[in-house]
């Protein structure tokens, strides 16, 4: 038998590929089981669990066509496909939904604003690349090294100032219909304490879809678009065009990408007690190449989901089987014009109240991080990267060099990365780490 885990006591389970086995009778796990990625249930059930993360995902995916302007039948398209190709490239052995993700907004807008739809698309296939690349080098080298370059006080600094940066862009959504506004954000907090199990998990969708009512109620809502779209088609594709100038907003996405990718195969193993670490450049390959796919045809750029993970974790379901599910659901979704054009009938108030919530959100998980791996603010390194970035970030510092953009984003990312490594390694060449003072304490105390 194989060692257990330390997080779980569970003994480690060995990876299998796709052709899954029928965990027990194919009715549920049993009491402290869970059902493996490499087993399923009844294909009935399989099918329902995959459903329900197709509703998980779905409010967060098209907040971010909403608010960048992408389409959205598209941005479900890449969506789906990528989650399809994340299984093939991961072989089936790791459960993942790619959906939308949030750490595009920002430079997806600025780029937008710069040069066009199609220049913000090049920044998205970019980074995809750059991803990809990233996640060869993790497959060969191991996953050890990312953590000694994104430690837990930049990874939890990174994310939080995108979350934070893009303050501003919510409030603007909240000023063009601020009681829509107000009602989505309140429809999400009750929606997140009233409701347990799945429905408390969709607090962001429920909000969304009470704002809608009540915009539509209020007038605010036109569905003519709707009544025109037709039921079956492919969506709309958009060209890319590639601008070395915005790529500088893009870059640092890849950061954040990195820290999703592995805190999800993280994740994944510690709740299922099967190790899946040897799979995390598998899984930053297969999200850098959906990336890729989506910034080449006119969708938003991907990352694993946590929604998903809220999912798996009440049904204790984590059956690659579903979100092959899932997968084929979303695409066949994507590929009728009407559920497209009703979702971009959303109007900017309620986007406005659940990106409040959302980027909020975003910021709050950064400290998170640094609460669940014990970052000690102590430490003047520490702190000193968290604050100074943070203000970077929120701020939205430019600098444009030779005709290159940097902004809030990219320069609070490099400044959580530089600060931090440069104190380090003074630390080190002048021996004032505190663990360096703390030995030199015990020396002088033991010293006769």
């Amino acid at each position: 038998m194989s060692a257990p885990r330390p997080e779980t006591g569970r003994p480690r389970r060995t990876l299998r590929g796709p052709g899954w086995t029928l965990h027990g009778d194919g009715r549920s796990p049993g009491p402290g089981e869970v059902v493996g990625p490499s087993e399923r249930l009844t294909w009935p059930r399989t099918v329902a669990v995959g459903a329900q993360h197709v509703v998980a995902m779905f409010g967060a995916t098209f907040l971010v066509p909403l608010i960048t302007g992408l389409p959205p039948a598209t941005t479900l398209f890449f969506s789906a496909v990528g989650t399809l190709l994340f299984l093939v490239v991961t072989a089936g052995r790791l459960p993942s939904y790619l959906g939308s993700s949030f750490a595009f907004i920002a430079p997806i807008a600025a780029a937008t604003q710069q040069g066009g739809l199609a220049t913000a698309l090049g920044g998205v296939a970019v980074t995809g690349v750059a991803l990809a690349l990233v996640g060869v080098v993790v497959h060969v080298a191991g996953p050890g090294w990312v953590a000694r370059v994104m430690p837990p006080p930049v990874t939890g600094t990174i994310v939080a100032l995108i979350g934070l940066n893009l303050a501003p862009a919510a409030y603007g959504n909240v000023q063009l219909g601020p009681v829509t506004a107000v009602v989505t954000i309140v429809a999400i907090l009750l929606a997140t304490v009233l409701f347990t199990g799945l429905l408390g998990r969709l607090g962001v969708l429920v909000g969304v879809v009470v704002g809608y009512a009540v915009a539509a109620v209020l007038g605010e809502v036109d569905l003519q678009p709707v009544r025109d779209a037709g039921w079956v088609g492919l969506p709309p594709f958009t060209t890319p065009q590639l601008d070395l100038s915005v790529l500088g907003l893009f870059l640092p996405v890849v950061l954040v990408l990195v820290a999703e990718n592995v805190g999800h195969v993280t994740s994944v193993g510690a709740m299922t007690g099967t190790d899946v670490d040897r799979l995390t450049g598998r899984a930053l390959i297969a999200d850098g190449a959906a990336t890729t796919l989506a910034g080449l045809g006119g969708g938003s750029g991907t990352t694993t989901y946590a929604e998903n993970i809220g999912v798996m974790a009440a049904t204790r379901v984590y059956s690659t089987a579903a979100y092959l599910v899932a997968g084929v659901v979303a695409l066949v979704l994507s590929l009728s014009p009407k559920v497209g054009a009703l979702i971009a009938t959303v109007p900017a108030g309620v986007l406005g109240g659940a990106a409040t919530v959302l980027y909020g959100l975003i910021g709050v998980l950064g400290a998170r991080i640094w609460v669940q791996r014990r970052v000690d603010f102590a430490d003047p390194v520490n702190l000193m990267t968290a604050g100074t970035a943070l203000v970077i970030g929120i701020a939205d510092y430019q600098w444009s060099p030779g005709g290159l953009t940097f902004g809030g984003i990219a320069l609070g990312s490099a400044a959580a990365l530089v600060i931090y490594h440069g104190m380090r390694a003074v630390q080190r060449l002048r021996g004032t780490r505190p663990e360096d003072q703390r030995a030199d304490l015990v020396d002088a105390a033991e010293a006769p």
